[in-house]
Parts: C-alpha cells; sequence; structure tokens
C-alpha cells in the first residue's frame, strides 16, 4: 500500500535524481506541512544518500531555536510570510553540510487565516548554497490535507526548477 499518489513519489524521486547527479544533499525546514515533504522523500528507498534532515518548525519557537530565526522577523511580517520561508531555508541550510533546501510555512485550515493571509496561502523558498533563491507564494484550494499535499509538490517542483531539473 502507498501512502502518496504515484505522482507524488515520482517527483520525489526525480528530486533524489537531480541531488544525485550534483553531488548535493537536501534538507528541509517545515512548518505548514509538519514534515510531509520529508516523508515523501523518505519513502523512496535509497532515500539517504541525498536526504540529510528536515526540521520541523511548526511553532515560532522551534523555528526561533532550531533555525536561528529572530523573533523580531517573526513579529515584523509574521510567520506566514516570504521573509520568514526565506529566514527557514537559510537556516537549515546553514545548519547542515547540505547544498540545497526547501522551506515552507502556510495557512492550512480550517481555522487560522485572516483577510490577508486567507487559509491556503503558503510561502515556499529555496536556497542553495551558491545562492541561488527561489520563492513562490501560492493560495492553495480544498481541506486541511490537500493543502499540505499541494504545498509538499510544489516545494519539490521548486527544487527541481532551482536545480533546473525541471
Amino acid at each position: 500500500m502507498a501512502f502518496f499518489p504515484s505522482s507524488v513519489l515520482d517527483l520525489a524521486e526525480n528530486v533524489l535524481k537531480a541531488c544525485r547527479e550534483r553531488g548535493i544533499l537536501l534538507v528541509t525546514a517545515e512548518s505548514c506541512t509538519g514534515g510531509l515533504i520529508g516523508a515523501i522523500i523518505t519513502a523512496i528507498p535509497g532515500s539517504s544518500d541525498v536526504f540529510h534532515a528536515g526540521y520541523v518548525t511548526y511553532g515560532n519557537s522551534a523555528k526561533e531555536t532550531m533555525l536561528e530565526i529572530p523573533p523580531s522577523l517573526i513579529r515584523r511580517d509574521g510567520a506566514v510570510s516570504e521573509a520568514v520561508a526565506f529566514a527557514m531555508a537559510r537556516g537549515a541550510l546553514e545548519e547542515s553540510p547540505a547544498g540545497v533546501a526547501v522551506a515552507v510555512t502556510g495557512v492550512a485550515g480550517p481555522g487560522g487565516g485572516s483577510e490577508s493571509k486567507p487559509v491556503g496561502t503558503v510561502h515556499i523558498a529555496v536556497v542553495t548554497e551558491g545562492g541561488n533563491t527561489l520563492h513562490r507564494i501560492c493560495l492553495f484550494d480544498g481541506d486541511r490535507d490537500s493543502i499540505r499535499l499541494q504545498t509538499a509538490e510544489m516545494a519539490m517542483r521548486l527544487v527541481l526548477e532551482i536545480l533546473g531539473a525541471e
């Protein structure tokens, strides 16, 4: 029995292949997905040669202590923001030997949304050790599980994009 749709597992395999071909490790920093990206990647046998670590920093204090995000940044921009997504990705990259980091922060619902950040709002940031960056703000539809899965899919797509392996 597969936990994840085959299309999502295919994406994960492509991410692993792209990292292997470039000789780099992958690290994740996840908030709204709660480790789902790491779970999908590690569902692929042999992923341990590429997947270095996954930081699940659901609460703001975890973001601050594990990824060294300044509390003032979270207060100023909010946890669901481009600035915090980039800070999460950079923090994960700095705390690991990885060559690429992807971070996600958003509102998976069903509650927690606001007029400016409705349920389904997600920021995804990807950073490479060479200094390349990529960001997307997404507004996903559906229930909590659907939003989280769409976030994981887009995060993997962005990793492929930044690595030039789309």
